[in-house]
């Protein structure tokens, strides 16, 4: 692929659109430049920090006006990027890896990946538009995040606590036999601080150290847990009033759709993100729909979730099981449909929830 040299004054207002791809990295991102007509006009590689941010941008006006961007990796690598894009008015579209075919032919390259991503806004192919990523939404997700690793800690103590119970001197055993698992770990954390001489003492520093981490990390679940039920509430408290969706439900849904849920057109698009929409497995004689098996899957696990407590709790929800179990439908097929039905109510109020503010009109 050509290397361009650097242009020293940007492109004029009147110069012509041109479409930038970019495959990125951890410690670099590989940006090219199309013409509209698909000629490659340039190729470079930049770094991942702030001033390359803005060098790239720099870089590809000077080739022409620059108003869609097709960027590999926009929720991962490219987010950084994918801000200061946004923040400088280009139109950045979310563009897969290409397929494996693709790659067979054409070989392996950055640069390759980058004109790839150029090409796929250019010929409409990949349309998705980015998550801005700059909102109350992002908090969200960077709760989460910290909530569910630690909740996964907290369970890998309390199993190696109770592994080590199994292996102990059998005096050990014997004293923290039968105990809850509250209990266990209130006594652990209890045990005196004594110098460790011998395998029963080290358990015993070893259980003591273990428990005192699970406390720890259930002050922080706990911490957590709070900041994403104001966060929710602050955002979308319609949301939380509909019957079984709580925060952590409410919270994965709103990071799903993101701080620009203008991006998902229709409520079907929604759906199909969460991976709760219909998909055709019809062949021959055999007319029928399937289950979705693409989408988020963490919003696909939500909704499923949603659904286990309306089947339990709403009278509305499970009548119409009955009747769809009277017209021979499957309980598989009936949770899918559910799983629609309740995509279709969330998308309405996030959209809700997050719409633009209308600008207040100016005094005269």
């Amino acid at each position: 692929m050509p290397y361009s040299a650097d242009h020293s004054q940007p492109a004029p207002a009147s110069a012509e659109e041109v479409v930038l791809g970019v495959d990125t990295h951890k410690d670099f991102h590989v940006a090219v430049v199309l013409s509209v007509l698909g000629t490659v006009l340039g190729s470079r590689s930049f770094r991942t920090t702030a001033v390359g941010y803005r060098a790239l941008l720099a870089w590809a006006q000077t080739f022409g006006l620059v108003r869609r961007a097709g960027v590999e990796g926009t929720g991962s690598y490219g987010k950084a990027l994918t801000r200061q894009l946004l923040a400088a008015g280009v139109a950045v579209v979310e563009v897969n890896q290409p397929d494996r075919a693709e790659r067979r032919r054409r070989g392996k390259s950055d640069e390759i990946d980058a004109e790839a991503a150029a090409r796929a806004v250019l010929s409409g192919r990949a349309a998705a538009t980015a998550k801005t990523g700059d909102g109350r939404v992002e908090m969200l997700r960077l709760f989460k995040l910290a909530k569910e690793s630690a909740v996964k800690a907290r369970t890998q103590a309390i199993n190696q606590i109770k592994a080590m119970i199994i292996t102990a001197e059998a005096e050990l055993r014997d004293e923290l036999a039968g105990l809850t698992t509250t209990k266990l770990l209130r006594h652990c954390a209890g045990l005196p601080d004594q110098p460790v001489t011998d395998g029963t003492t080290a358990a015993r520093y070893t259980l003591r150290l273990l428990a005192r981490r699970v406390q720890q990390l259930t002050a922080e679940i706990t911490d957590l847990g709070r900041q994403l039920d104001a966060t929710v509430t602050a955002l979308a408290p319609e949301l939380l009033q509909q019957q079984g969706i709580g925060p952590d439900h409410a919270a994965q849904l709103l990071i799903t759709a993101g701080d620009n849920p203008d991006r998902l057109h229709t409520e079907a698009a929604f759906a199909a993100l969460c991976g709760a929409s219909p998909v055709q497995a019809s062949s021959g004689n055999t007319n029928r729909h399937r289950l979705n098996r693409g989408g988020d899957r963490q919003a696909n696990s939500a909704l499923y979730r949603i659904v286990l407590t309306r089947l339990r709790h709403c009278p509305a929800t499970r009548a119409y099981t009955a009747r769809r179990t009277a017209d021979g439908k499957s309980k598989r097929d009936i949770i899918r449909r559910l799983k629609r039905y309740i995509a279709r109510d969330v998308h309405k109020i996030i959209t809700k929830a997050l719409r633009p503010a209308e600008p207040t009109p100016a005094t005269p």
